[in-house]
C-alpha cells in the first residue's frame, strides 16, 4: 500500500537536503547508489545509467515496499513464536514420553519374567522327586535360566535404545528453540528497524533502505520449521512370547450384543458390516453405538490371549470391556468403559490409537493380526503386531473387579464398506513340551 508524505515530512525534505559537494539542494534519488542527488550531480557520468526519481516518490516507493515487509515480517515472527513454544513444549512432553514408555518397557519385561519364573516352579513341581528324569530336569531348568538372562539383556538393550532416542530428541530440540529464538530476534530488530523507518522523514526512510529490504528478504528466506524428532513408539520390543499360546481362548462373538449394522459368521468368529441396518429383536446387552459386538466369554479372573485378523477393515476396534474398574490412586469409574487399540486405514495411509487416553501410536505399515494378552490380578493389558512379533502398546497397573469382555468394532465408517470385517483367530493347540521364547 502506498504511503503519501505528510506536509511536515514533505518540508523537512526540502529544508534538511543539501548536496555537500555543490551546496544545492538535493531533490533527486538514485537507486542504484542509494543517494540523494542535486540538479549538478545527476549530470555527472557517474550516474548516467542508474535509475534517478525524485525524493517524494522514492520515499513513496520505499513506504510501501516497507510495510508490505512488514506485514510479512509480522506474521513471520508470529509463527516463529508459535514454534518456540510447541518446541518448549515438545521438551516437557518427550521426557514425559521416553518415562511412560521405560514404565511400559519395564512393565512388560516383568511380565514375562513372572511367566518365565511360573514356568520354572511348574518344572520344580512336576520333577520333584523323580530321579530318572534328573538329566531333563538340569537341563529344562538351564535352559528355562538362560532364557530369563536373554530377556534381561533383551529389555536392558531396549531401555538403552529407548534412552539413546530419547537424548538425541532433546538434542534436537533444543537446537531447534536455540535457531527459533535467534530467527525471532533477527525478526524484532528487523521489524522495529523499518516501522521507525515508516515513521520517520524521507531522508532518513531512504537511508540504506534497499539494504534494510535486502536483511528482511534474506530473513523471511530462511526455513522456520520444527525439528523432525523420532517417534519413541518406533523403539519396538521386539518378540512375541511363545508362552502366550499356552493362554490362547477359544473365543466367540455374543449375537445378543451385535450392533444392528453387523452380521456374524455361523461359528461365530467373524464380524462384517451389512449393507443396511436391519432390524434385530431387542436385547438389553445390544450395543447401539458404534459398530460394536463383545465376545461371549467373560472374564473374572486368569490369562487370557486371543489374536484378531484385522487386514480386511478399514477402521476397527478391539480390547476389553467391563462393567466396574478403577486406576490405582483414582476413584471408581462409571460402569461399561473400555480400553481400546484403534486402528484406520485413510489415503492408504495406516493410523493406530490408543484409549484411554487417546494416543497416537507409530505403525510403520499396515496391521495384519492383533494379538491381545489380558492378565486380570496384574492389572495388564497388551496390544501385539503378531505379524511383525512386537509389542505395540501395553496398559498396566489397572484394578480390575467384575466381568471384563472382549470387545470388537468396525466403527461404522461412511460409504458401502460391506466387505469390512474382523475375523479371531481360531484356538491353537500348544504342545505342553513347547519351547519357550521370552
Amino acid at each position: 500500500m502506498s504511503q503519501r508524505l505528510s506536509p511536515g515530512f514533505q518540508h523537512s525534505v526540502a529544508e534538511d537536503a543539501c548536496c555537500e559537494a555543490h551546496l544545492e539542494q538535493t531533490q533527486l534519488f538514485c537507486d542504484t547508489d542509494q543517494i540523494t542527488l542535486c540538479s549538478k550531480c545527476v549530470q555527472s557520468q557517474d550516474h548516467q545509467h542508474h535509475r534517478v526519481c525524485g525524493i517524494q516518490e522514492a520515499a513513496e516507493h520505499y513506504g510501501k515496499l516497507f510495510q508490505e515487509t512488514l506485514n510479512t515480517l509480522r506474521e513471520k515472527l508470529e509463527a516463529a513464536k508459535s514454534i518456540l513454544t510447541d518446541e518448549q513444549e515438545r521438551m516437557v512432553m518427550i521426557q514425559e514420553e521416553e518415562q511412560h514408555f521405560k514404565e511400559m518397557i519395564e512393565s512388560e519385561y516383568n511380565m514375562r519374567l513372572r511367566l518365565l519364573n511360573e514356568e520354572r516352579e511348574l518344572n520344580l513341581q512336576r520333577w520333584h522327586g523323580c530321579i530318572a528324569d534328573l538329566n531333563l530336569r538340569e537341563a529344562r531348568l538351564n535352559q528355562l535360566m538362560k532364557l530369563a538372562t536373554e530377556l534381561e539383556e533383551k529389555f536392558q538393550e531396549m531401555l538403552q535404545r529407548l534412552g539413546h532416542v530419547g537424548r538425541e530428541n532433546m538434542r534436537k530440540l533444543k537446537e531447534s528453540e536455540a535457531r527459533v529464538s535467534e530467527q525471532i530476534c533477527g525478526l524484532q530488530t528487523l521489524t522495529a528497524e523499518l516501522e521507525k523507518k515508516c515513521g520517520d522523514g524521507a531522508l532518513a526512510l531512504l537511508k540504506n533502505a534497499k539494504d534494510s529490504l535486502e536483511r528482511s528478504n534474506a530473513l523471511l528466506l530462511e526455513n522456520l520449521e520444527p525439528a523432525h524428532i523420532t517417534d519413541l513408539s518406533l523403539c519396538h520390543i521386539r518378540g512375541l512370547s511363545s508362552m502366550f499360546r499356552v493362554f490362547q481362548r477359544h473365543l466367540t462373538l455374543d449375537p445378543e450384543t451385535a450392533h444392528p449394522c453387523l452380521a456374524l459368521s455361523e461359528d461365530l468368529r467373524t464380524v462384517r458390516l451389512r449393507n443396511s441396518q436391519q432390524d434385530t429383536p431387542g436385547s438389553p446387552e445390544r450395543l447401539n453405538f458404534s459398530a460394536m459386538v463383545l465376545g461371549a466369554e467373560r472374564f473374572t479372573s486368569g490369562r487370557h490371549y486371543w489374536e484378531v485378523h484385522v487386514e480386511k477393515a478399514t477402521s476397527w476396534q478391539v480390547g476389553i470391556s467391563y462393567s466396574s474398574a478403577y486406576r490405582r490412586g483414582s476413584s471408581p469409574r462409571a460402569s461399561g468403559e473400555k480400553v481400546l487399540l484403534t486402528g484406520s486405514v485413510m489415503a492408504a495411509e495406516p493410523t493406530l490409537w490408543v484409549f484411554p487416553p487417546l494416543k497416537r501410536v507409530f505403525l510403520e505399515k499396515q496391521l495384519h493380526t492383533v494379538g491381545v494378552f489380558l492378565d486380570y490380578e496384574y492389572g495388564q493389558i497388551s496390544f501385539y503386531n503378531v505379524t511383525e512379533s512386537s509389542l505395540i502398546y501395553n496398559f498396566s497397573h489397572l484394578a480390575f473387579q467384575g466381568v471384563l469382555r472382549p470387545v470388537f468394532s468396525l466403527c461404522i465408517p461412511n460409504g458401502d464398506t460391506s466387505s469390512d470385517s474382523l475375523t479371531i483367530s481360531p484356538q491353537d493347540s500348544p504342545s505342553c513340551d513347547a519351547t519357550v521364547s521370552p
